[in-house]
C-alpha cells in the first residue's frame, strides 16, 4: 500500500523545471521523436523523384480519400481536448465518452490506412518496389504504428476508470497522453503536406 502511494507522489511531484516528471520525460521523448520523424521525412524527400520505375505517386495517391481521413485526425485531437476539460472537471461520463471518441477516430484513421495500403499493393506498389514505395510506406507505416500506441493507450485509460475510479487528481494521465496524441497529429499535417499535397502542387 505504501509503495503505491509513494509511486503515485513520485508520478505526480514536479520536477525542477515545474513539470511533473511524467510530463517531462513525455517532453523529452516527443523530442527525440521529432528529430526521427525529421530524418524519415528528410529521407523522403531526398530520395522523392528519383524512382526509376513506377508505379510512382501520381500513380497512386487518392487526395480526397487521404483528406477525409486527414480530417478525422485532426478531428480526434479536438476530442482529446474535451476529454482532458471533462475529466478536470469530475465529469466522469463525459471523459470517458470523448476519450473513446478519441480512439475510435484514431482507428478509423488507421482503417483509411489499411485500405491505402491494401489498394497501393494490388497496384503494383509495395516496400522493395522502388524508391518512392520503400520511403513511403517506412514513413507513414511509422507514424500508422504511433497511431496504434495511442489508441492503445487511450483504450487502456478508458478501461481503467472503470476497474479503478479516476478524479480530476487522475488529469496528468489522460495530459501526457494528450501531449503524445497531439504531436502525432501534427506529424500527419507535416507528412500530409510533403508527401501528398506537394506531390500534386
Amino acid at each position: 500500500m505504501s509503495g503505491s502511494v509513494a509511486l503515485e507522489q513520485v508520478e505526480h511531484q514536479p520536477h525542477r523545471t515545474g513539470l511533473p516528471d511524467l510530463k517531462l520525460i513525455m517532453w523529452l521523448f516527443l523530442a527525440s521523436d521529432c528529430m526521427f520523424f525529421g530524418t524519415l521525412i528528410g529521407t523522403y524527400l531526398v530520395y522523392q523523384g528519383r524512382s526509376l520505375e513506377g508505379p510512382f505517386p501520381a500513380d497512386v495517391l487518392d487526395i480526397p480519400v487521404t483528406t477525409v481521413s486527414s480530417f478525422v485526425l485532426l478531428m480526434s485531437s479536438f476530442l482529446m481536448v474535451l476529454a482532458l476539460h471533462a475529466l478536470r472537471k469530475d465529469d466522469i461520463p463525459r471523459f470517458r465518452l470523448w476519450t473513446f471518441g478519441v480512439a475510435f477516430f484514431g482507428s478509423v484513421f488507421l482503417g483509411f490506412q489499411v485500405f491505402e495500403f491494401s489498394t497501393f499493393a494490388l497496384e503494383g506498389l509495395s516496400l522493395n518496389q522502388n524508391l518512392f514505395g520503400s520511403t513511403f510506406f517506412v514513413l507513414t507505416g511509422t507514424h500508422g504504428i504511433h497511431v496504434t500506441v495511442g489508441v492503445l493507450m487511450l483504450l487502456s485509460i478508458l478501461i481503467l476508470s472503470f476497474v479503478k475510479p479516476m478524479s480530476s487528481k487522475d488529469a496528468i494521465f489522460l495530459e501526457v497522453t494528450g501531449l503524445y496524441w497531439h504531436f502525432v497529429d501534427i506529424v500527419w499535417i507535416v507528412i500530409f503536406t510533403v508527401v501528398y499535397l506537394v506531390e500534386f502542387a
